[in-house]
């Protein structure tokens, strides 16, 4: 692949070859910086996060994606060129000089989209490695294994590094799963095929092993248990459900649905009208939900669902008067306030709630993210982190500090053995449904989304990002799936 261009700037074309020199010479502010280069800045990552949306939207062409150094708390950013690398220092920045572009690396996506779309694949941006990373799970063998082969070596080692994961990819849908349901603490579910069967506690054979139901009445198990034989010492069903008895649906507590189970998102604003976002695979299977397995506590309706291509659905209260929190279960008895939504960077610390496995953590890894879930499902725009999540946690929160991230897809693997998992960039979703989320009514536009179409940390962001110059500163139900 041709790797010249023209700067925009001055006129003069450089290749592959002089913009790797140039990479080995130049990081800003380093030994080729002016005196007067200022020194790199610190920053939040959520900060940080705005500023590269904002950077890449003023660089253009001459941006490469950015990633967060949380050791240093600083932005890095990558540029094509020494103006666009003074410009990102300028700024705050750490500026690096790379030799692909973020042009080039939306090519090559586009490219294997066209050429190996294989079920059980995916692949991401590395900002860090400036190179697409594709990842191929344990059902990629074979003839799919030779297409995908044929597909990246077209490309090149310059552009594309490609692994093999122990997992298969999945929307966390697929029953013969369901034995595996872990509870709110990471209790193992002990009856697996059985469901998680709403009020059942621990010694409950009907449900999901030990404290693993979800409890709409924030009851204990049937037989008085609170979970202590769990691994986690906890009834999960006492927690989502007391939560729904008082009233409370926060981002992470199970919504039920097409007899299905899922996990609540974000609580937004559409126009006035309160609402809530979760997955579009999970909106595609059930226009009603309710906070419990028997159905007896009405939630919401479905207002719009998409998937694939991306996976998000909005679903309005049907009590219009509905005034939700703008809150996260942290799964300890406590929440974490929502104020903001902002975009993914890689190198980002982020927690994952939901209704199977509770609270999680990790890091971004990957941007503008491909997954192909098999049977036609491809997902295009997702974060992928290696937050772990398993069936039922689809459609819950993942955030970081005060700001909304993303919204769970699905990846491969479990928390037991880790593994990949995507999100839904949860600034998309608000831009197409038109929803403003948090306290302080922060919408995609505050997250610096200024594209719907836009993936996580697309170059295409808007200005809407600006203000970070200034601010741097659910007894006895049927079983249920878990999507």
């Amino acid at each position: 692949m041709s790797h010249r261009r023209v700067n925009k700037r001055t006129g003069v074309i450089a290749g592959a070859g002089a913009a790797a020199i140039v990479a080995a010479a130049i990081i800003l502010p380093n030994a080729n910086a002016s005196d007067d280069t200022p020194a790199p800045r610190t920053f939040s990552q959520e900060t940080a996060a705005r500023l590269g949306s904002t950077l890449a939207s003023d660089l253009g062409a001459d941006a490469a994606g950015w990633f967060y150094d949380g050791g240093k708390d600083q932005l890095v950013f990558n540029v094509v060129d020494e103006d666009a690398a003074k410009e990102a220092a300028a700024k705050g920045a750490v500026a690096r000089i790379v030799e692909n572009s973020m042009a080039e690396l939306k090519s090559a996506t586009a490219t294997l989209s066209d050429t190996a779309s294989v079920p059980g694949t995916a692949w991401s941006i590395d900002p860090k490695t400036n190179k697409v990373v594709v990842l191929a799970d344990r059902t990629v063998t074979g003839e799919k294994m030779q297409t995908l082969t044929r597909a990246t070596e077209a490309l090149g080692d310059g552009m594309v590094t490609v692994r093999q994961t122990s997992g298969e990819f999945r929307k966390f849908d697929d029953p013969s799963t369901l034995g595996n349901a872990q509870d709110d603490n990471g209790a193992g579910a002990q009856d697996g095929g059985q469901g998680v069967d709403d009020g059942a506690g621990a010694g409950d054979g009907a449900g999901a092993g030990d404290g693993a139901g979800v409890d709409d009445e924030g009851q204990v198990g049937d037989q008085g248990q609170e979970g202590d034989q769990g691994q986690g010492g906890q009834d999960a069903g006492g927690d989502a459900g007391g939560a729904a008895a008082e009233g409370a649906t926060d981002g992470g507590d199970a919504i039920f649905g097409g007899g299905s189970r899922c996990s609540l998102g974000f609580n937004v604003d559409v126009a006035g009208a309160p609402g809530f976002l979760t997955a579009g695979h999970c909106g595609n299977i059930a226009e009603q939900w309710t906070s419990d397995q028997a159905g007896a506590q009405a939630l919401g309706t479905t207002a719009e669902s998409v998937f694939p291509v991306s996976d998000f659905a909005l679903v309005l209260y049907d009590d219009p008067a509905t005034q939700p929190p703008s809150t996260v279960d942290l799964k300890d008895g406590t929440t974490q306030e929502i104020t903001q939504a902002v975009e993914a960077a890689v190198g980002m610390q982020v927690q994952r709630s939901g209704s199977t496995t509770g609270l999680s953590d990790g890091e971004v890894t990957g941007l503008n993210a491909t997954v192909n879930y098999g049977n036609g499902d491809i997902v295009n725009g997702l974060i992928q982190t290696n937050v772990c999540a398993e069936p039922g946690d689809s459609g819950g929160p993942m955030f970081s500090g005060d700001a909304a991230v993303g919204l769970t897809s699905g990846g491969s693997g479990d928390c037991t053995q880790g593994g990949e998992t995507f999100f839904q960039p949860v600034t998309t979703a608000l831009e197409a449904v038109g929803a403003t989320i948090g306290a302080g009514g922060a919408g995609a536009g505050d997250a610096g989304a200024g594209d719907a179409g836009a993936g996580a940390g697309d170059a295409g962001a808007g200005d809407a990002g600006a203000g970070a110059e200034e601010g741097i500163e659910e007894e006895g139900q049927a079983p249920v799936t878990q999507q």
